[in-house]
């Protein structure tokens, strides 16, 4: 046998033979199918993004994603106040602050302008992070990807949906260009408090444009993008300020601010303006989108101005005057509720506060305009009111005395009195000035209920209304918006005094008018004489009767307290020549009040709203007339004075009975 050549390989083994075979094999399948696969997955990328490039419609259009349009709130001085619905202002990427640019590529897409519209470094390093916590903690997606997203998908984490936006991001940046995409995001992100786009945004939460804004401003708007409704600055500003800091610290590690720049932005954090701070008149501004057209206010699809007849400084006044009533004269921790509206005389509503601030979760509830309240003694105005336009006189007299009435289906009913005694025969002005209970049943049912009903209709109580002799008692539910409504068109001379907050509606673009007020024919409910003489009575009331606390020095005020059963209810509405107020408290729940009428918090309330609103506003007298005097009353007038009163007296009576047997206006 002969010998191995030198250097000769050894043989090698069949197993290993085989197995080296089989690794090859294995290999070559493996680059065979993977290449095939590769192949198949660019084509299948190649189709997805042509399919997106090709529906994908022009740059205009994609600007403008809201389905509705927004409605900005100008209060009486054509100063915005309020915002709703989906607010936008276009704003293309070369025209926004530097700084802002620079925040949101610092914050969301630091290779915005080096990659092809899918950062693959960022996807791979969120893949890994989220790997390990277990769950989707950071996001990887590109500005290019959220700009798909927002055009194509939904809001939803699964991995068909992130698969999908890959082959769009490209067709968006094979497209368009980088300050395209940039400016399609900056208009359709949605940034907390009603904005959508940050030009909406910088004008919500800063009053100014995005062009305009500085570094700390810029910042705040961007980090808004991760959670627009925790992080905006409306809803917790300290957590917005602090989410900023992060924002600027990112900035100034990417170059985009200097040290000295990024000190001075921490220094000096974003803050509201005015009127995002202030938040004022939020209840006034959903009034008026539940009372305005729904097709030009919560479905509208235009941009939309709404000129209101809202005051903001009657609005601080009132708000400073609950809180300065709670905190002084309320015991700490109470629960209990409070409610109030100021209006012009012809029913211009100035002011509205809807309800205390208790931190739980029912502040969209507002009192003013959605609580159905027992009037209590308040509604004893409308059976005066009906009695002196049937003719009767304040000076006409009425039995202060124990009464029992027989009511069909409940038997006799005896009312009392509040001070459980009685006085015997009163004027009809006495017995108004005091509320008295059984005085007020006895003239009520002498001058029809009938008549009573349709008065308080036509002042303009839309809610129903008791059919029993009780109804003098204000068991009957109303709001405090109509309440305060109905005692304004008694202030208007007897003209009836609907409740309005809309001066115009138009288009934002352009100014063009789409609505205005709509006044329509006046509707006298009283004759001025009987509207003269009620407010005589009612002025009578807060100089010598239960609103006595509502007295404002040498301005005349006139008014009416009133409280329900059990002190469930507690209200005061009075008005001096300039404004009618309105104001309510009670509990949500119905609790009594402990200790509480209308002639007391309510009132005082009361007192307090109107000394701040009428401060620096000249003292002008009542539009009331004083009762001819008893004497007076027997003298005897001229024939035409006969024939005028005949006619006044006719035409309202035919009108109220009608009224009452109809529920006419």
């Amino acid at each position: 046998m002969g010998k191995k050549r030198s250097g000769a390989k050894p043989r090698l083994g069949r197993t290993e033979r085989v197995l080296r075979g089989t690794i090859r094999g294995v290999i070559g399948w493996t680059w065979w199918i993977g290449l095939r696969l590769g192949v198949l997955g660019a084509i299948v990328l190649a189709a997805g993004v042509a399919y997106y490039v090709n529906r994908l419609p022009p740059l205009d259009e994609m600007l403008d994603g809201r389905d509705r349009g927004s409605v900005t709130l100008l209060d009486a001085d054509d100063t915005v106040f309020a915002w709703r619905g989906q607010q936008l202002g276009l704003l293309r990427a070369e025209d926004a602050s530097p700084y802002l640019v620079d925040a949101i590529v610092a914050t969301e897409d630091k290779r915005f302008y080096s990659h092809f519209g899918v950062d693959i470094r960022g996807t791979l390093r969120a893949l890994v992070v989220n790997a390990r916590a277990g769950t989707t903690v950071q996001g990887g997606s590109s500005i290019t990807q959220q700009v798909a997203k927002l055009l194509f998908f939904d809001n939803s984490r699964t991995l068909e949906r992130k698969i999908k936006e890959v082959p769009a991001a490209i067709a968006l940046d094979w497209k368009f260009s980088k300050d395209d995409i940039l400016s399609i995001y900056l208009n359709r992100a949605y940034l907390g408090a009603g904005a959508t786009g940050f030009e909406a945004a910088a004008q919500r939460y800063f009053g100014k444009s995005a062009r305009e804004v500085g570094p700390a401003e810029a910042a705040m708007l961007a980090g808004l993008l991760r959670a627009p409704s925790r992080f905006a600055p409306t809803h917790d500003l300290n957590a917005a300020q602090e989410r900023a800091n992060v924002i600027v610290g990112l900035m100034e590690d990417q170059g985009y601010l200097s040290k000295a720049q990024a000190t001075e932005a921490r220094k000096h954090p974003a803050r509201l303006s005015h009127a995002a701070a202030a938040r004022a008149g939020g209840e006034y501004a959903d009034w008026i989108m539940q009372s305005g057209p729904d097709f030009l206010t919560r479905r509208t699809t235009e941009d939309i101005e709404v000129l209101t007849t809202f005051d903001p400084r009657i609005q601080a006044a009132a708000e400073a005057a609950l809180r300065s009533v709670f905190e002084n004269k309320v015991r700490n921790g109470s629960n209990a509720q409070a409610a109030i509206v100021v209006m012009s005389p012809d029913g211009a509503v100035r002011a509205m506060v809807g309800g205390r601030d208790l931190g739980g979760s029912d502040g969209q509830f507002n009192r003013a305009t959605q609580a159905l309240r027992q009037t209590g003694s308040l509604f004893k105005t409308f059976v005066y009111a009906a009695a002196l336009q049937a003719g009767d006189s304040p000076y006409d007299t009425v039995l202060d005395a124990p009464l029992t009435i027989d009511v069909p289906g409940s038997g006799p009913w005896s009312p009392k009195n509040y001070t459980r005694d009685y006085k015997g025969e009163m004027t009809l002005a006495d017995a108004y000035a005091h509320s008295i209970n059984t005085a007020t049943i006895r003239l009520a049912e002498e001058t029809g209920r009938a008549r009573v009903r349709a008065m308080a209709r036509d002042l303009g109580v839309d809610s129903p209304i008791a059919e029993g002799p009780a109804l003098a008692l204000g068991t009957s539910e109303a709001t405090l918006l109509e309440m305060t409504g109905a005692y304004a068109g008694i202030l208007n001379k007897g003209v009836r005094a609907t409740p309005y907050g809309i001066r115009e509606l138009r288009l934002k673009s352009d100014h063009a008018r789409l609505m205005g007020a709509d006044s329509g024919t006046p509707t006298r409910v009283m004759d001025e004489r009987s509207a003269g003489e009620m407010v005589w009575m009612m002025r009578r009331v807060v100089e010598e009767g239960t609103g006595a606390r509502a007295r404002l020095g040498d301005r005349p005020a006139a008014g009416k307290t009133g409280t329900t059963q059990a002190a469930r209810d507690a209200w005061f509405i009075g008005f001096t020549r300039d404004y009618v107020t309105g104001v309510w408290m009670g509990y949500d729940n119905n609790t009594p009040l402990k200790g509480v009428s209308g002639g007391g918090l309510p009132t005082e309330i009361w007192r307090e709203t109107m000394l701040r609103v009428e401060d620096g506003l000249p003292v002008r007298p009542l539009p009331e007339v004083e009762p001819r005097a008893p004497s007076a009353v027997a003298s005897l007038p001229s024939p035409s004075e006969v024939v005028e009163n005949v006619g006044e007296t006719v035409q309202s009576v035919v009108r109220n009975v009608l009224g009452g047997l109809f529920g006419s206006n």
